[in-house]
């Protein structure tokens, strides 16, 4: 490419000149293509080493001034072609300009100036690509490309300089991390490394210091284990890899997902040497870490924070921490944690002031809402520009119903508190209520009641006034606590959030504000008030449609807390069948999990169903994340944490629960749950009341609690059995004492029985120990442990799910089971291409990781072509596309253009495993519809006339019968819809009986092949032996074949025409008085076969001299023979059939009536006698005049039976067919095709030319 023009002083260093003229040099760089020596084996490793732009760039043209001191650099070029390129254009358009001027200066300025200005025509047409990464990026990332030979869509995010340790010994070189794989290269005195590592294969990173290899990078796959050390910012590198795996892991488990964060914003201002891609990734860590730690919607995104202090009117301090800004929300996060926590949504403000400045407060801002809260920030460091980013985005906030209404809800907060459960009989009056939204709803809800408040209410009405004495002066005084922390530190959204928030917490929340502080805890409240009828629609929506996930509620609507009298009724089971129906509506990719239902039978107890709805929507999308998908991952996630938390806190027990595999029989449940599952109903809701508070950290450390608090029965017992007693005995023990509910019976209470009396287990002394002994825990820890778990699952599942694929091959396929395995690898890793560099939208979208395994990889046409290239025993040169064509049309049963790799497989199989007749019937399938597409064989409408007259044709069915099997698949959608199991199980024995069926295909059913289809198999057959080995012989006797059944086939249609059929009129030569060898072989009796039986050879020699002469399949030097055949072959007038045949029809006849299926000079002359000749010209002569009534008429047929009886007349073709070939070696030349070096296509001609 044309570079700017730079001074170079010392021109000849590590360079060699390879062409010069007085005003410009063209240089290779010195170790460059062959040859190079010590020398070139010293400047590799510099240009490694030292980041050189000669790696990418090892071609320059330089313009040399007559003193040849000064020169300046032109152009440069990754090969001699494109450096040649450059040359030329010099040469002709500028050496005889510059050979005008007389002054030097004037020379140099000439051609900067030209140069300049080809660079500023190329930039101009570059421009609207909106391409912002720094120059020295773009090198990088063409270096990435060449080196590793990565496609345009592949994108760099970062490069950094590291070692690579190949045993005992580090490699210096260079780490290039793009969105997809992992790539280094190191070139050290002719040592070359070079790695390539896909982001979904990597099972375990990490970051450890140990002696051997000092604070080094952890890059594990299911094949080796890599270490990279001596970063210059090995955190940064490493939270870099940590999102790039991410994001693939993401892929893995919802291809959705992956797509979407694919899309990434483009930055305002562009940054020196940081591509636009790795700002981008940064931003989105930011904008995760914001939105969890304020517990915020998840369109959310932080615009910028800075640093400030907090006047906190509770206790008269200015607190030091960080403002955060986003589109809707300024937040507040103090330095000390605990110390104070703000959320202040936009929608609330009314004011936003800049207040005088003094020594004591200097840069204060003032922000009022519409609760009368007023709050004071100070010690901004850009106050103009803070209140001018809130303005702007205030003046985006709608000015609708969403910000009044919330406005009024606010401010009757404070007086009524009318989104509290207790104030019941103030909800169904206030319009600001939380439950207004729901107004839409009353139409469709049957039931009034359950839309405004929580069914808890309603089921303890008339027992709620009994409950005195210490229980019910204990909860007066926990809400009498919570009113006088309303006071001082607010209420509602805009609370300040403390140390004494948590403590209030921790001490349980009263029953008449649990559903206004789970809401508030949970950041539900915003998505509620932001998204006001959004419920009310969903619900109408949702009503009467049938699924799979509406099915599985219905079975488990009355397991859901079936012992409270809350969902004893229609009441509540009507309440929760919508809202989990309307989830599963909102969110189809998790539909619904078990578990769903007593989580959200809980949250109806305390909320209306609005509200119960949000706050499920906040578990599922953002407290537990991926917990309810339909393998679980979240929870299969954070048992790997408490796992690593028991071992790190509770040593001694770990060991024992590992042998006796409790630990995951435990986790889930309680995780799943919450406890709400293994406890007592009110002993649960209190942990649900510091989960929603604290997040997970609080369910990982009361489990963890209980397992201590029965360390010494656990390590006693002998089975998982007697484990799980232990632990199911003492859960159903934790008591709430200070609980004003009735006790609810427990479901465990079974477990309880025993000769010792069950000890009770306070739960507040049990949440209590728990933050004492395993407080320690952090949020940004468990984050970290999280991702390290997610690696580890999600790989686990992907080999799950490779198993359970290859358990689901028949047996009968051939290939083993490690075979079976790498060929899902690479087809797996074929699917995920398409997603990487979008060569099939087609399959990105129709995967659905909700699938069974089998289905949830498909590749398309284009795909199966790459596969089939790499991986067939069958290569046939530039004639394989066309087979991998074919063979994907035969695969492809279902007609939607993608197969599965049971198909693919089924493929590969036909290929490479059973007998010669299996082989060949395969290839015979290849070359007859639906294999063979119309616009391959030359006469479509012939052939399918043939096949519909055909009854043995399995491919044509009748009209009716197609008709009838649509319909019928119409049926089997529509029931599957409807979710009926009879009918599922109906479906898959037809299934399983069709698959049954057609394994017991005989060479009887196979259809007869015509003519045009015959040529094509010839054809592929000529192509697939051009570089065997024996080619010699293959050839000999394919053409010996060939002719043999040309003529059976010929026999075969006097067959036919003996049998009554209207015999066609034979006017392929106009003079019929002539008598011609074919006439005469038309006309002879069927025994005359055997009576000449010196005719294979001679046909097949005169095959051979014709193709000799002829060529594949043109005859442009046609010989006597050839002549011959168009003596004959030729009509007299205008009307005869051969010439209305097309060119191409034409030359396709008379080549196959010459048999030239043998490529051109592939035999000696001396094998021929001229007797042959002689006895080929009539053969010639009698299948022109044939094959040319044949194209017209389409008797002419063959059976697969006379195919194989022909072949095995041949040795040689046997040998060639039942010769085993190995597809390992295939898959590993795959593999390394896959990730092929760019390397120079111009080694030989530096070699000369140098």
């Amino acid at each position: 490419m044309w570079l700017a023009p730079e001074e170079v002083l010392v021109a000849n260093a590590l360079w060699v000149t390879e062409r010069a003229n007085p005003f410009f040099v063209l240089q290779r760089r010195r170790g460059h293509g062959k040859g190079g020596g010590l020398t070139g084996l010293l400047v590799g490793t510099l240009d490694v080493v030292l980041d050189s732009s000669a790696r990418v760039a090892p071609y320059r043209i330089l313009h040399q001034t007559q003193d040849l001191q000064v020169y300046w650099t032109v152009a440069c070029g990754s090969s001699r072609k494109e450096i040649t390129k450059h040359w030329e254009w010099l040469e002709n358009n500028l050496l005889q300009t510059l050979s005008i001027f007389d002054n030097e200066e004037d020379i140099t300025t000439f051609i900067k100036g030209k140069i300049h200005g080809i660079i500023a025509e190329e930039n101009k047409n570059l421009q609207p690509q909106g391409d912002e990464d720094p120059g020295k990026f773009k090198e990088a990332e063409l270096k990435m490309r060449k080196q590793f030979g990565m496609p345009e869509g592949e994108k760099l995010v970062n490069y950094y300089s590291c070692s690579y340790w190949k045993g005992r010994v580090p490699r210096q070189g260079w780490l290039y991390l793009t969105v997809n794989h992992m790539c280094f290269y190191s070139f050290l005195l002719g040592k070359e490394v070079s790695l390539v590592v896909q982001w979904v294969d990597v099972t375990r990173l990490e970051k450890n210091a140990t002696l051997l290899f000092p604070e080094s990078i952890r890059v594990d796959t299911r094949d080796q284990e890599l270490f990279f050390s001596m970063f210059l910012n090995i955190s940064e590198t490493f939270k870099l890899m940590e999102q790039l795996a991410n994001l693939a892991m993401r892929q893995l488990l919802d291809s959705e997902g992956f797509l979407e964060d694919k899309a990434l914003l483009r930055p305002i201002r562009p940054h020196r040497n940081i591509s636009a891609l790795k700002r981008d990734l940064d931003a989105r860590a930011k904008n995760e870490c914001y939105r969890a730690t304020f517990r915020l919607p998840r369109d959310e995104r932080l615009d910028g924070h800075t640093g400030c202090t907090l006047w906190t009117p509770f206790n008269k301090l200015h607190i030091p921490g960080q403002m955060f800004i986003s589109n809707n929300y300024i937040c507040f996060a103090s330095k000390e944690e605990d110390a104070c926590h703000l959320i202040i949504p936009l929608r609330e403000v009314t004011t936003v002031e800049k207040a005088d400045s003094s020594s004591v407060l200097p840069s204060p801002l003032s922000i009022s809402t519409k609760s009368k809260m007023t709050f004071l920030f100070a010690n901004l460091k850009d106050r103009d520009f803070l209140v001018q980013r809130i303005s702007d985005f205030l003046q985006k906030m709608p000015s609708k119903q969403p910000g009044s209404s919330s406005g009024e809800r606010k401010a009757s907060v404070v007086v009524t508190t009318p989104e509290s459960p207790s104030a019941a009989q103030d909800v169904l009056e206030q319009p600001a209520s939380p439950s207004s939204t729901l107004s839409g709803c009353r139409s469709i809800c049957t039931q009034v009641p359950t839309a405004s408040q929580g069914l808890l209410k309603l089921f303890q009405r008339n027992s709620s006034t009994e409950v005195l004495g210490a229980k019910g002066a204990k909860e007066k005084m926990k809400e009498e606590s919570w009113n006088i922390h309303f006071f001082e530190y607010g209420r509602g959204i805009c609370m300040y959030r403390t140390a004494r928030t948590r403590e209030l917490v921790l001490k349980g929340i009263p029953e008449g504000l649990r559903g206004e502080l789970w809401l508030l805890f949970s950041g539900a409240w915003n998505e509620m008030v932001t998204h006001p009828g959004y419920y009310a629609e969903l619900v109408e929506k949702s009503t009467g449609k049938y699924s799979l996930a509406t099915e599985e509620i219905e079975r488990d609507l009355h397991r859901s807390m079936p012992e409270h009298p809350a969902f004893q009724n229609e009441l509540g089971i009507a309440a929760l069948r919508r809202v989990l129906t309307a989830y599963a509506f909102r969110n189809p990719t998790i539909g619904y999990c078990q578990a769903m239902n007593i989580v959200t039978s809980v949250l109806l107890l305390y909320g209306s169903e609005e509200e119960a709805f949000w706050l499920l929507v906040a578990l599922c999308e953002r407290m537990l994340p991926d917990y309810y998908n339909t393998r679980v991952v979240g929870a299969l996630v954070d048992q790997g944490i408490f796992e690593e938390l028991t071992r790190d806190f509770l040593p001694q027990l770990s060991e024992k629960m590992q042998d006796l595999g409790v630990i995951s029989s435990i986790s889930l449940s309680w995780f799943l749950t919450l406890f709400l599952s293994v406890m007592p109903f009110e002993s649960a809701v209190v942990i649900v009341d510091c989960f929603f508070y604290e997040g997970i950290k609080v369910v990982l450390q009361v489990a963890l609690a209980i397992l201590d608090a029965n360390m010494e029965q656990l390590l006693g017992c002998s089975d998982e059995g007697e484990a799980m007693t232990v632990l199911g005995r003492y859960l159903d023990n934790v008591v709430n004492k200070q609980s004003v509910s009735p006790p609810i019976p427990h479901l465990h209470a079974l477990l309880t029985s025993g000769d010792d009396p069950p000890v009770e287990v306070d739960i507040f002394e049990l949440l209590k120990v728990s933050y004492e002994k395993f407080s320690s825990l952090q949020a940004n820890d468990i984050e970290q442990m999280r991702f390290k778990q997610r690696l580890k699952v999600i790989q686990s599942l992907e080999d799950t799910a490779k198993r359970s694929v290859v358990r689901a091959i028949p047996g009968d396929i051939g290939f083993s089971i490690e075979e079976l395995e790498d060929l899902y690898m690479v087809f797996k890793a074929k699917h995920l291409a398409s997603q990487y560099w979008g060569g099939s939208c087609t399959a990105a979208i129709r995967r659905d990781p909700s699938l069974p395994y089998l289905e949830q990889y498909r590749i398309d046409a284009s795909q199966f072509q790459e596969l089939f290239i790499s991986l067939t025993p069958w290569a046939c040169g530039s004639h394989t596309p066309v087979l991998a064509g074919r063979m994907f049309r035969l695969l492809d049963k279902n007609k939607d253009l993608l197969i599965n790799f049971k198909e693919f497989v089924t493929g590969m199989s036909g290929m490479y495993h059973g007998d010669l007749t299996e082989k060949l019937k395969v290839l015979y399938k290849l070359h007859l519809p639906p294999a063979l597409s119309p616009e391959e064989a030359e006469s479509a409408l012939e052939a399918a006339r043939y096949f519909t007259e055909d009854s043995s044709s399995e491919e044509a069915l009748p009209q009716e019968e197609q008709e009838g099997a649509d319909n019928e698949d119409v049926r089997e959608k529509r029931g599957e819809e409807k979710g009926t199991s009879p009918q599922d199980c109906r479906h898959y024995l037809r299934m399983w009986a069709q698959e049954k069926e057609a394994q017991k295909e005989t060479i009887k059913d196979l259809p007869k092949m015509n003519q045009e289809q015959f040529i094509e198999l010839c054809k592929t057959l000529y192509n697939m032996f051009s570089e065997d080995p024996m080619e010699q012989d293959l050839y000999h006797a394919i053409a010996t074949v060939a002719s043999l059944l040309l003529r059976i086939g010929e026999v075969g249609k006097k067959f036919s025409v003996r049998a009554g059929r209207k015999p066609r009129d034979i006017a392929c030569s106009g003079d019929h008085d002539r008598p011609t060898a074919a006439t005469v072989e038309v006309e002879s009796p069927v025994p005359e076969l055997h009576q000449d039986t010196a005719w294979e050879p001679q046909l097949s020699a005169a095959g051979d001299l014709q193709a000799k002469a002829g060529g594949d399949t043109h005859l442009g030097k046609a010989p006597q023979e050839s002549q011959v055949v168009g003596e004959t072959g030729s009509g007299e007038g205008q009307g005869s059939p051969s010439q209305l045949l097309s060119d191409d029809e034409t030359k396709d006849d008379m080549s196959m009536s010459s048999y030239s299926v043998v490529s051109t000079g592939s035999l000696q002359c001396e094998d021929l006698t001229d007797d042959t000749v002689l006895v080929g010209g009539e053969v010639s002569s009698h299948m022109a005049a044939a094959h040319c009534e044949g194209t017209v008429d389409a008797d002419w047929c063959i059976s697969f039976e006379q195919i194989l009886a022909s072949i095995l007349t041949e040795s040689v073709l046997v040998n060639f067919f039942e010769k085993r070939v190995d597809i390992g070696l295939k898959i590993k030349d795959q593999k390394k095709v896959e990730r092929q070096f760019s390397t120079s296509s111009d080694h030989e001609q530096s070699g000369v030319s140098g």
